[in-house]
């Protein structure tokens, strides 16, 4: 029986000229698998933390990103609420995890590769076959921030110096044909298991037996470091279960993407990092989201965005 998947997307109105992107590739690999994949895109259109130049360009966000998603395949949901990134994973790894075999966030900046699914239902079958219904997997990404990053990095980028602006590099823009390419001369996967855990969110696919274990994103985790905060309740009740990383199918994160955040007030900055900190909520939030991640296990107490508003104030 062919394994049965869930892949998820949160977009955020300022996202909108590079969706397309994503949903192009997603298209591609779903085309290429013959079993079943329920695809969900929830799009947030609040202006809590980020503000929209004009109504009108809101409104034209909107109806772009409508246009872009259209397909009787994805369930699409609009929401006018503040839904960040944790909340969206979390979200949907509760809600599929009953529907599906597999589970796989997606990502707005993301590019998948066409063998995506074959891939991960053959490494799902195998999985199964060794009494591994628990696990986790990830297919090779760019050259990271450093050594500790070089199990998940694929065998093109793992012995390239670290250069954020090269081809291999975190700040490098790859296209669809670019990672086609990479992906063409592979003959024979490249398959291995990563001890201790490493992975970011971009791309991570999650069998669901992991969540109807209890592991999910804590609600402590309110913003960003979700992925970190995932890995962390992982290993905390269920051990080093195996987590798969195939080498040589490049999955892209382009997240110095030029058009990421766009038709935002006031952000100032040449890199998207810098327009992303020019507004001082975003630092503070993250950071509050990051404490609260990395003391899941201690006794005290966590952040919450009462406290962010208080700060920025």
């Amino acid at each position: 029986m062919k394994t049965k998947f869930a892949i998820g997307c949160l977009v955020q109105w300022y996202e909108v000229d590079i969706i397309e992107e994503y949903i192009k590739t997603l298209k591609e690999a779903m085309n290429s698998y013959d079993g079943e994949i329920l695809v969900d895109f929830t799009i947030c259109m609040n202006q809590d933390l980020e503000k929209c130049v004009s109504k009108e360009q809101l409104e034209l966000c909107r109806a772009n990103i409508g246009l872009k998603i259209m397909d009787i395949r994805f369930k699409t949901t609009f929401t006018e609420k503040l839904v960040t990134i944790a909340d969206y994973r979390r979200q949907f790894n509760e809600k599929y995890c009953e529907l599906v075999d597999v589970l796989m966030w997606g990502e707005s900046d993301a590019l998948i590769p066409k063998q995506t699914f074959n891939i991960l239902d053959s490494l799902h079958q195998m999985s199964l076959q060794n009494n591994n219904p628990k696990y986790l997997a990830f297919f090779g990404t760019c050259k990271m921030w450093d050594s500790s990053w070089e199990c998940v990095e694929h065998i093109d980028m793992t012995n390239k110096p670290v250069d954020n602006q090269k081809w291999w590099g975190t700040r490098y823009c790859t296209s669809i044909e670019e990672m086609y390419k990479i992906n063409s001369k592979v003959e024979e996967l490249d398959v291995r298991l990563v001890s201790p855990h490493k992975f970011n969110g971009c791309g991570l696919i999650i069998s669901s037996e992991i969540i109807k274990s209890g592991v999910n994103i804590p609600k402590s985790v309110f913003f960003t470091h979700e992925d970190s905060a995932f890995m962390f309740m992982t290993n905390k009740i269920l051990g080093n279960i195996p987590q798969y990383v195939i080498k040589n199918i490049y999955l892209v994160h382009n997240r110095e993407h030029p058009n990421k955040r766009k038709y935002i007030v006031e952000e100032k900055g040449n890199t998207l990092g810098e327009r992303r900190k020019s507004n001082n909520w975003y630092s503070i939030a993250s950071e509050m989201s990051k404490y609260n991640a990395h003391n899941l296990f201690n006794n005290l107490k966590f952040y919450t965005w009462e406290n962010v508003w208080k700060k920025i104030k």
